[in-house]
């Protein structure tokens, strides 16, 4: 059965959900199909992955109720001063209202960004707002002059990088940590630990499950992506196990605070100017 956390505002989001990054608007469309068949209900893209019109289509071709489905998306830097940038989101995504709506970057002027999100959210378009990749210095600057809270933070969270310090912040604010590469960019060294290899074989699941198990009893919530089915399937089979209290703080122990993403202020800058083609959605 899929668990469930209850952001600040007491929207209840699902814990593990399919994640649509780097994939074409055809894949986009075909792993959304998949995962909500398989029983997915948390569905990740975002402006700039330049699939939110076939997300929709998925959607629709599910023949699941619109409340059924938690869906989530993400504000580009280059749209944050355009007034209508959520109506032309919610015109790509073909629906009425987005559950998540996040800030994508800390690029450019995204305090305009969140303001027109905070606008969104007071008219009932968009459920719940927050962050993506933002550091705990950002976040702050946003908490000091909102009207309504950020209730989740996307940013990238693996065993090599548990980002312990910046949980403990979000906690106190109750903000939730979602791990995008919940498998560290699917690095093998990482995926292929002899601890997860054990646990593994304890509990008849494979290395992935074991970290995505782990995330999810550590308060992460998880978008894995994937075009497979059968990893989509997997990526999903693990509500129906958990790890020892040992398990966990083994796992904890090892974090290196190892990321593979680094943001630079040139990379941001870049962002900022970089338009995603939308029109070019399929």
């Amino acid at each position: 059965m899929m668990e469930y956390i209850s952001l600040n505002n007491g929207v209840k989001m699902p814990m593990a959900g399919i994640g649509t990054f780097l994939l074409s608007p055809d894949e986009a469309e075909a792993s959304v199909l998949s995962a909500l068949k398989c029983g997915y209900r948390l569905v990740d893209t975002a402006n700039a992955y330049v699939n939110e019109k076939a997300v929709g289509r998925a959607m629709k071709r599910s023949g699941l109720p619109r409340e059924e489905i938690f869906l989530e998306t993400k504000l580009w830097p280059s749209f944050y001063e355009q007034d209508d940038a959520v109506d032309q989101t919610l015109a790509r995504l073909d629906t009425a209202y987005i559950d998540l709506l996040l800030i994508h970057q800390p690029a450019g002027n995204y305090i305009a960004g969140y303001q027109q999100m905070e606008k969104a959210y007071k008219e009932g378009k968009v459920r719940a707002i927050g962050l993506s990749n933002f550091t705990a210095a950002q976040i702050q600057e946003i908490l000091d002059i909102c009207e309504v809270k950020p209730a989740v933070l996307q940013t990238e969270v693996h065993p090599y990088s548990q980002e312990k310090e910046l949980k403990a912040f979000l906690a106190k604010e109750e903000i939730v940590i979602q791990a995008w590469y919940p498998l560290g960019h699917g690095d093998k060294a990482l995926i292929e630990e002899p601890l997860f290899t054990r646990l593994a074989a304890k509990y008849g699941k494979t290395n992935a499950q074991i970290i995505l198990r782990w995330h999810i009893q550590d308060g992460n919530i998880v978008i894995p992506g994937s075009k497979n089915p059968a990893h989509i399937q997997d990526n999903f089979d693990l509500f129906d196990f958990a790890l020892t209290d040992e398990e966990m703080a083994q796992i904890a122990a090892m974090d290196q605070q190892k990321r593979y993403y680094h943001s630079t202020p040139e990379i941001l800058k870049a962002y900022a100017e970089m338009v995603p083609p939308v029109d070019e959605q399929k």
